[in-house]
This record gives C-alpha cells, sequence and structure tokens, in this order.
C-alpha cells in the first residue's frame, strides 16, 4: 500500500501539531450498520495499537489497522478541500471519502 500527502494536506496537518503523536487512517463502523459499510477517519493518537502497520508516504507516516486494509485501495492520496474544508481520501480510481474528518486523540495532561 503507498499513501501519498499534498502538500496542502500536510500544511493543514503542520497546523496540528502532528509531530506530537502519529497519524492513523482509522476505519470506522460504529453505527454505520454492518463492517463493510464504514467511514474512514483521521486520527492523531499517542502510539499504535499492536494491530496497525506503518504505511511510508512522502511526508510523515500513517497507521493502519492491518484487518482494515481491504477496505482501501492499493495507492492512496490524503488531499485537503478548500471548499469544504476537510480531509479527503482519494485514490486514481475513485474517492473514497470526500469529507473525512480530523480528529485529535491525544489526551492532554
Amino acid at each position: 500500500m503507498k499513501i501519498q500527502i499534498t502538500e496542502k494536506a500536510q500544511q493543514i496537518l503542520d497546523h496540528y501539531h502532528t509531530e506530537q503523536g502519529i497519524l492513523k487512517l482509522h476505519y470506522e463502523t460504529e453505527g454505520c450498520g454492518c463492517a463493510v459499510s464504514g467511514v474512514n477517519e483521521l486520527w492523531l493518537v499517542e502510539h499504535a495499537a499492536p494491530e496497525d502497520i506503518e504505511i511510508v508516504t512522502n511526508a510523515q507516516p500513517v497507521y493502519v489497522e492491518m484487518a482494515k486494509q481491504v477496505f482501501l485501495d492499493e495507492a492512496l492520496t490524503i488531499d485537503y478541500s478548500e471548499q469544504t474544508k476537510m480531509f479527503m481520501l482519494k485514490s486514481p480510481q475513485q474517492i473514497l471519502t470526500p469529507r473525512m474528518t480530523f480528529t485529535n486523540k491525544i489526551t492532554i495532561n
């Protein structure tokens, strides 16, 4: 799997101080009806979970849950839309998530 982060998306991520944690591409299925009806979300977390694998990108690593790779395309791009003010997840074949939420999951002490 390859993930590319656009320059605009990286600028926005830098604004969120993502160097303080790691990026995780999370596949959320809660409230979606079934596991194949999930939604991709971008999380900032303190550390990777044991089931996460590191995907090297052109910018910073992104972690993906190993079992959830089946729902993703082989080549992905994380982009940012100025129109919607949200991240996007797309591949050469399709837009997987046109409005991908970003959530900071790091707890502040």
